[in-house]
């Protein structure tokens, strides 16, 4: 399949969905996916999040499935796998496919049982990294912990997949700009060089629950954050830093 059409969110008909193509290949639904709205100056960028779904098999399959697609050079894909089978995934996959986990810790190695640290991720070769997913943010993470799990990324060569997103109450309150620009602010309480982060903005009431984000709400929600961000960042940043939408989407939205 040709990646090369596939991320603009007002075309969907024409995406190449990954999300799709992992639950054909394994009859269940396992993947979230960010689409990388474009510009010239901006590379495109899909991404895949297995979450806590895989085996041996899978890794097998989707290698085989991502080695053998044809994919534009303008195209940027990232598939981030549970971090158990992130090394045998990296050793199957071809080099132009990059790898990232699913979530990293604050700091370096140490007695933080269960956590896997961006020093270590780094280590097996993994370039990238999601921080702050809705699913983590619900069960407790706050704003200044994700934050400092982004600095410590970026500090230890990882590259940053940035989620932001609002729940339908805040939604339906008014309040989404609210919310994801104040993520947004915490963000930059801690990263002073963009240049390696992306912002997926998921909102979270489009997240399995058989809502989706029209183009135009994903849109808004995408030129409010610009604007946010030249004004409290630089121009530069606005203009340069890729804005993904990882909601749920259909054929129709």
């Amino acid at each position: 399949k040709n990646l090369s059409k596939g991320i603009n969110i007002t075309s969907a008909k024409k995406m190449f969905n990954l999300g799709n193509a992992l639950k054909t290949s394994t009859k269940i639904g396992i993947a979230r996916e960010f689409h990388a709205t474009a510009a010239a100056n901006r590379k495109f960028f899909v991404g895949g999040n297995w979450k806590c779904n895989g085996s041996m098999a899978m890794v097998d399959n989707m290698s085989n499935i991502l080695n053998s697609a044809k994919l534009s050079k303008d195209t940027e894909v990232v598939v981030c796998p549970p971090s158990t089978y992130t090394s045998a995934l990296k050793s199957k996959l071809r080099t132009d496919v990059n790898i990232g986990v699913q979530d990293v810790w604050t700091s370096g190695p140490g007695a933080f049982t269960g956590e896997t640290s961006a020093e270590m991720a780094s280590d097996i070769g993994a370039g990238w990294c999601l921080i702050g997913h809705s699913e983590r943010r619900g069960k407790g993470e706050t704003d200044v912990e994700v934050a400092a799990k982004a600095k410590h990324a970026l500090a230890n060569g990882l590259s940053v997949i940035a989620c932001i997103g609002e729940t339908q109450e805040e939604r339906e309150a008014g309040k989404t700009i609210e919310k994801v620009t104040s993520q947004i602010a915490s963000y930059a309480s801690q990263i002073s060089d963009w240049s390696k982060v992306v912002i997926a903005y998921e909102p979270i009431w489009a997240i399995g629950t058989g809502l989706t984000a029209s183009p135009e709400q994903a849109q808004e929600v995408h030129a409010a954050l610009r604007s946010y961000i030249s004004k409290t960042i630089s121009s530069d940043v606005a203009s340069n830093i890729r804005i993904l939408y990882g909601g749920s989407a259909t054929g129709s939205t």
